[in-house]
């Protein structure tokens, strides 16, 4: 059962409690991979995948059975610099679209037979423009944490978290330029596709957030001046995935810097996190780098929506087939050499 949270200093104490994975399942599940019938590592980062899978679900032969996609929208004060392609309204017509099962979102997540929601989180009103004042409240923040967290199905087997918010690769790169240093054109893409004087001015964007709020190793504070209600949503659903023992598929640049967000509060808090891809977004495999994650898929997209992430969950889907229902080499009758 999840815990409530009332305050950042709640939800902090309940991510670094949050449960290891199980050593008897890891053990078991390794046990049995060392059985099957194939020669040993055959099945290469397949087999990693299941034993890992396995530690967090505790049961040493799992199944998927119930995995969720859920994608958070919301707008950005920023976007009124220029920093998009596209105007805010985008974001709104989208999520009609997400609702109405046009988006490809909705074909990838029926595709890997999981359950779609969508939460749109206050369309109407902006975060503040970073490059004058924080993005968010404390308040603001905390209301956009507890939407995730409470959007996870405590059922689900799985995680994915997309997100749709026009202008949000802005916030994702000053999150990754606050925590990670360097200069703001380290970190800042061309998103939905600016030119080159689009891109010249959204660097510039991200630069002043930065210079403006500084950098501190407090991801939370950086989540709350740089970042967006969808990206602290998708921050509550992973720490709530964490904490009843999920396994989560990051999905783009977005979703990693909500997920690097949480690495600053604890070492152990995306243990039960995977990167589903690496994006186009020039600064994605970087940031994946720093978090310690290899994608498992490399397929040049750049949608968001949880996408990439959703792509994923057949991959991991065959490694907990071929897991737990292979034959070991006693049951096949196969000698083992």
């Amino acid at each position: 059962m999840l815990p409530e949270f009332n305050d950042l200093n709640s939800f902090r104490t309940a991510l670094t409690g949050a449960p290891d994975p199980d050593a008897s399942a890891a053990q078991g599940a390794e046990e049995r991979n060392g059985q099957l019938t194939k020669p040993p590592g055959a099945l290469g980062r397949l087999e990693d995948l299941a034993i890992w899978y396995a530690s967090w679900r505790g049961d040493a032969r799992p199944q998927i059975n119930a995995p969720q996609v859920i994608v958070f929208a919301g707008n950005h004060g920023v976007t009124a610099q220029g920093v998009s392609a596209f105007p805010p309204e985008v974001t709104v017509q989208m999520v009609m679209n997400f609702e109405h099962g046009g988006a490809a979102i909705n074909q990838l997540a029926k595709a890997a037979g999981a359950k779609m929601d969508v939460h749109a989180l206050e369309l109407d009103r902006p975060t503040d423009d970073f490059t004058q004042g924080p993005a968010m409240s404390e308040e603001e923040l905390l209301s956009a944490l507890r939407t995730g967290w409470q959007a996870l199905d405590p059922q689900a087997d799985l995680l994915v978290v997309g997100e749709m918010g026009i202008g949000n690769t802005t916030p994702a790169a000053a999150i990754a330029c606050a925590l990670y240093g360097g200069e703001a054109d380290d970190w800042t893409g061309r998103g939905t596709g600016v030119d080159d004087a689009g891109l010249a001015n959204k660097t510039r964007v991200v630069a002043e957030g930065v210079d403006r709020h500084g950098r501190t190793d407090d991801g939370l504070e950086i989540l709350r001046c740089l970042g967006g209600r969808e990206i602290a949503a998708m921050v509550g659903a992973i720490s709530a995935a964490r904490v009843l023992r999920i396994p989560v598929i990051l999905d783009g640049f977005i979703c990693t810097a909500a997920a690097a967000c949480l690495a600053q509060i604890s070492p152990s808090a995306l243990d039960h996190a995977i990167a589903g891809h690496q994006s186009a977004e020039g600064a994605h495999g970087k940031m994946l780098e720093k978090l310690g994650k290899e994608p498992l898929l490399s397929l040049g997209l750049r949608l968001g929506e949880g996408s990439g992430g959703a792509l994923a969950i057949n991959i991991l889907k065959s490694a907990i087939a071929c897991h737990s229902g292979m034959a070991t080499f006693a049951e096949a009758g196969v000698s083992d050499g």
